[in-house]
């Protein structure tokens, strides 16, 4: 005898529940990144809420550091820090991974040079 009366039921209602969860969560998301004018930005894609995860790139620590709060309150989203980046930028998470796979500190480091929002600094010579 199972302890709980009507699991079919149960399994259903928490669907039903998990589904409006992640529609409040997709509303914090795109409240987030409007806050930070990522929405009106051409170079971010408009299909980041079919992501499963979304990784967003910030420039320094300073950045980063003013946003973890969000971190703990917006679920599907994670944070790097990119100090080759000029601005905030978003990809998908799994991207991130597959591109980090297998790879030394070093080689990550190298990466974010030229990726997920790195731009190489082009010294001017006066």
């Amino acid at each position: 005898m199972s302890t709980i009366i009507n699991e079919n039921r149960l399994q259903s209602t928490f669907k039903n529940l998990d589904h409006k969860i992640s529609k409040l969560n997709d509303q914090k998301i795109t409240a987030f990144f409007e806050s930070l004018g990522l929405l009106e930005r051409k170079d971010v894609p408009k299909d980041f809420l079919n992501w499963e995860n979304i990784l967003i790139v910030v420039p320094n620590r300073h950045v980063s550091h003013e946003l973890k709060y969000y971190k703990y309150t917006i679920s599907r989203i994670s944070f790097l820090t990119n100090p080759y980046a000029d601005q905030i930028h978003i990809y998908d998470l799994k991207d991130w991974k597959n591109a980090a796979a297998n790879k030394t500190q070093f080689q990550i480091r190298e990466m974010l040079k030229t990726s997920f929002g790195g731009v190489k600094k082009v010294i001017k010579e006066s």
